[in-house]
């Protein structure tokens, strides 16, 4: 165990800074929504506070997100560095997959996808092996999406963004269509099931925790985990996308009544709608060898990795009951994937409650709207 216990706040991601920011945007952001009523349209308010921004269109809603990856291509540079190989093919998946992850939590098909690469020099391209993977790999990545790419923007920012990096993030549209698939949580009832879809890894959350992990290991992101694989490999796992998943169980007829990309507050991130119910799993997916690494040398208890990791489940979509079985088999055939329930939806105060770990997460760990 490293010496010394290492949260995410320690490392300098504090949430209780960052997440009353995001409120107060949220307020003043509301002040500009008549303008929408020029266009003859009107914006879905209870989307505000949700991943995705929601407007009506008339015979259709439309969605609307930003969103950026973090700090993972740092490990993907320093893995470079370390072994020859770029890594910047999965990275540019990481970055797709935050993107429309979140979009898709309000029932959006994502429609077009825009790119943001900021450079702290534009000599960051003279390297076109690692731009090419991350150009071929963001496309490929849309495609997944089954979304259009439809340009972007690489700023050269010398003085903001350091000579060596580069800042990814980017954009996304998408069409609610019919419009019952709109899901903010309204139609979350009382023995609703929490069905978990596995992750791939650590996907592209607590990057800034897990770098400074490595800094403290001997052999740094070359350190063997107990499944073979090094710990940079295993970091740089790509984020699975779920778009189409998403979109087969719609098509399939499978009701579902909220979603949630678990990603930044961990599990906590369940109980992000509005409605006050508890959300209690009596089951959770065993965690990959990455997340029982990343606790032994980081010395943090259940409640802090669950709090801000996924631990295995990368994506939770509340449905009745008796969707479960036919949403596992769509999973698992389409996708490879496997999903499952893993609690259900009950009467009682907003809350996550993981019972197999003796975790509970009240409203106060999660004021982010």
């Amino acid at each position: 165990m490293a010496s010394g216990k290492k949260t995410y706040s320690s490392t300098g991601v504090r949430y209780d800074i960052l997440d009353p920011i995001k409120k107060l945007a949220q307020q003043q952001a509301l002040s500009t929504s008549q303008n929408l009523f020029s266009f003859g349209m009107h914006e879905i308010s209870q989307s505000r506070g949700e991943s995705a921004y929601v407007w009506d269109e008339g015979d259709s809603y439309r969605a609307l997100v930003i969103e950026g990856l973090g700090t993972k291509n740092l490990i993907a540079d320093e893995m470079e560095r370390i072994t020859g190989k770029t890594y910047y093919d999965a990275i540019a998946k990481d970055t797709v997959a935050m993107i429309v992850n979140d979009l898709i939590v309000v029932g959006a098909r994502p429609q077009v996808v825009n790119a943001y690469f900021g450079v702290g020099d534009s000599a960051w391209f003279h390297d076109t092996k690692r731009a090419g993977a991350l150009i071929n790999g963001f496309a490929a990545a849309v495609n997944e999406a089954r979304a259009v790419w439809g340009g972007g923007e690489t700023p050269a920012l010398k003085g903001i963004v350091e000579k060596d990096a580069i800042d990814l993030s980017g954009s996304a549209v998408g069409i609610i269509r019919p419009k019952e698939r709109l899901t903010l949580g309204d139609k979350i009832t009382e023995g609703d099931a929490v069905f978990l879809v596995e992750s791939n890894g650590v996907h592209a959350n607590g990057m800034t925790l897990v770098r400074s992990l490595a800094q403290n290991l001997k052999n740094g992101y070359l350190t063997k985990l107990p499944d073979g694989k090094s710990f940079g490999e295993a970091l740089l796992s790509p984020t699975h996308i779920y778009a189409g998943l998403i979109n087969d169980l719609f098509e399939a007829g499978v009701g579902i009544h909220y979603m949630v990309n678990v990603t930044g507050h961990g599990w906590r991130k369940i109980m992000r709608a509005h409605k006050e119910v508890s959300y209690v799993m009596d089951h959770v997916p065993n965690p990959l060898p990455v997340f029982s690494f990343i606790q032994e040398h980081s010395g943090n208890d259940d409640r802090e990795m669950y709090g801000n990791f996924n631990m295995g489940a990368g994506f939770a979509i509340i449905m009745p009951d008796q969707f479960v079985s036919q949403a596992t088999h769509i999973a698992w055939k389409n996708y490879h994937m496997s999903a499952g329930k893993a609690g259900s939806v009950q009467k009682g105060s907003k809350k996550v409650v993981i019972q197999p770990v003796g975790v509970e997460f009240g409203t106060e760990t999660l004021d982010i709207r």
